[in-house]
């Protein structure tokens, strides 16, 4: 069996949607899922359906009309032929980025005069980079910003600006302290696509664009700078405000089920819960000051830590 390099999962702390109309945007690699591609003859029915899956890419890739990047087709359609696919940890419709990791392997094996991992990150070149993947991604998702599959592929945090500005990034070292950035599952398989439709749709109305420019990017713009800085009360404070807004306007990204356990953390500050990835299912994104007794809270719920304070 021959394999490729590992690709991990992501997780975009803050700016989920609000990336789409030019607020900041702050994505981490998270380690615990990853995915590779792989060759081997004989392939299970997972491993099967992956191949042909990969099949269909194919035809996606050979039908895209672009001068921004050209891949070696036939080598990628002769290893499809001999029992390419892609074997990943990272669970699908979760917001975690499983079509991210895919794109940025097969950018990473079959893209000719790629941009490597090992080059000086111009911000040229995480823009190129960043339009690239979005154009391959939209297979999966109907339109991409590109960011998971360059957060998979350079493997390091990356600071969105703007719509046009990102930049690699530090984020502060871990603390073994009590609080924590957790993921907890809902348990439900989250669809990308209508979920960005009903935004879309959401976009249409005045008062909706108002919200997203007047609160949610500014809570969100702090709540980034808090956490670039390590200011961990005022981030606390931030996560709140974002949290409130989220569950106000945000309503049918969250799981209805969830409404209560979303309200109970804004009334006790015991915890803030915030949508991660487009919403609808997968994961919600968490944060609280005393991890332990959050998990004892949500003791029915599974629950990952993914940065402790």
């Amino acid at each position: 069996m021959k394999k490729g390099p590992l690709f991990y999962a992501k997780i975009l702390l803050f700016g989920e949607y609000g990336i789409i109309k030019d607020s900041k945007g702050l994505a981490i690699p998270y380690n615990s899922y990853q995915g590779a591609l792989k060759t081997s003859e004989q392939l299970t029915e997972k491993q099967a359906d992956s191949n042909k899956k990969l099949q269909d890419y194919l035809t996606y890739l050979s039908d895209l009309k672009t001068d921004l990047v050209s891949f070696d087709l036939e080598t990628l359609a002769t290893d499809i032929a001999q029992g390419l696919y892609f074997d990943s940890s990272i669970p699908q419709g979760y917001g975690v980025g499983s079509s991210g990791a895919l794109v940025a392997a097969i950018y990473d094996k079959y893209a000719l005069e790629k941009i490597t991992v090992l080059e000086n990150l111009t911000k040229e070149k995480l823009l190129y980079l960043k339009e690239v993947f979005g154009l391959m991604e939209s297979y999966f998702h109907g339109k991409s910003s590109g960011l998971d599959p360059l957060n998979s592929y350079l493997s390091i945090p990356i600071l969105i600006k703007a719509k046009n500005e990102l930049e690699a990034t530090g984020i502060p070292a871990q603390n073994e302290g009590k609080g924590a950035v957790f993921l907890l599952d809902s348990e439900m398989v989250g669809e990308t696509a209508p979920m960005v439709t009903a935004f879309m749709e959401k976009m249409k109305n005045e008062g909706f664009r108002k919200m997203l420019k007047d609160e949610f990017t500014k809570h969100t713009d702090a709540c980034i700078d808090d956490f670039l800085k390590a200011d961990i009360k005022s981030l606390f404070s931030n996560v709140k405000q974002l949290s409130k807004v989220v569950l106000q306007n945000f309503k049918p990204m969250i799981p209805k089920q969830f409404h209560k356990i979303w309200e109970k953390g804004l009334q006790s500050d015991d915890y803030y819960l915030k949508l991660c990835g487009s919403g609808g299912g997968g994961y919600m994104l968490g944060f609280t000051e005393d991890f332990e007794k959050t998990k004892q809270l949500l003791n029915d719920y599974k629950l990952e830590v993914v940065y402790t304070f």
